[in-house]
């Protein structure tokens, strides 16, 4: 396992990153000599549309190992508009009401999905499991599309190179948490949830993640090395409790990954589960403090 996860982290990490470079190249924001172009980040988001789909039946599959149904013809577009309004934001300028017409989406999309969700239950069911379906389905658009809108939302608002940062700062923080917790791990963090999480694993994603952090800023100069360091350890924490998340589902769904559609990992949503919790926090971080 540790074979393949080594290799295809490495894969999927090069194709990641040469990705969002040639996204910031195409729109100017990977430097400053080039001018910004109005519209950031559509290689970004197509690839985020993309992956939406897998995820969502993903996340499906474990709800249905619980007894509940996923109404994917509302969660995949609903999860995929939510998930790119930060990119739609970009056509405001088209037209006068564009900020409106922004506005509008943002609180409409998630409304409108979440009666579409009965219109479908009483279709499909009847009354049978409307509250079991209906949470799960609105559940899968909030963590696949609402909280996937802070990812773009950063990547947009502050560039490739910042964006970057927090995405290393968060997955070198899992390979912190699994390599002391393989290591020296000894001491359980919340066996009913994760059993092998240990507080030796939360302390080694806490050092990676102030580790790279400080190194990714050193170099690139984004924040001075006390922030980096700060932020490192703080969202190296942060992303293991986003790790627990998924676990819950999994454990209640009583299976052990997602899928095992990449050797190594197990599913999409066990690759994006971190960045995906986090994501709000770093936000915040960067638009109050940065």
């Amino acid at each position: 396992m540790l074979k393949h996860r080594l290799l295809f982290g490495s894969i999927m990490a090069a194709v990641f990153v040469a990705l969002i470079l040639l996204d910031g190249h195409l729109d100017g924001s990977l430097t400053k000599a080039a001018p910004n172009q109005p519209v950031q980040a559509a290689i970004f988001t197509i690839l985020i549309a993309l992956l939406a789909i897998p995820a969502q039946f993903e996340l499906g599959n474990l709800i249905k190992q619980t007894g509940g149904h996923l109404f994917k013809s509302i969660t995949i577009p609903a999860s995929i508009l939510l998930a790119t309004i930060p990119f739609l934001g970009c056509f405001a300028w088209i037209s006068i009401e564009g900020n409106e017409i922004f506005i509008l989406i943002c609180f409409l999309a998630p409304a409108l999905s979440f009666l579409a969700l009965f219109v479908v239950q009483a279709l499909k069911f009847g009354t049978e499991g409307t509250i079991r379906n209906v949470s799960a389905s609105f559940f899968s658009i909030i963590y696949l599309g609402f909280l996937c809108s802070f990812i773009l939302g950063i990547r947009i608002a502050w560039g490739p190179w910042v964006f970057l940062l927090f995405i290393f700062t968060i997955k070198s923080s899992d390979i912190g948490a699994y390599t002391l917790g393989r290591l020296f791990g000894k001491h359980k963090m919340c066996p009913n949830i994760s059993p092998g999480k240990t507080w030796e694993g939360l302390a080694g994603a806490a050092l990676f993640g102030a580790l790279v952090s400080f190194g990714f800023s050193v170099v690139s100069g984004i924040m001075t090395p006390l922030w980096a360091i700060g932020f490192g350890a703080v969202f190296g924490v942060l992303g293991q409790l986003g790790d627990l998340v998924e676990s819950m589902i999994k454990r209640d769904a009583a299976s052990k990954d997602s899928s095992a559609s990449i050797p190594g990992f197990g599913g999409i949503l066990d690759v994006i589960d971190s960045p995906l919790a986090t994501a709000p926090a770093a936000f915040a971080f960067f638009y109050f403090v940065f």
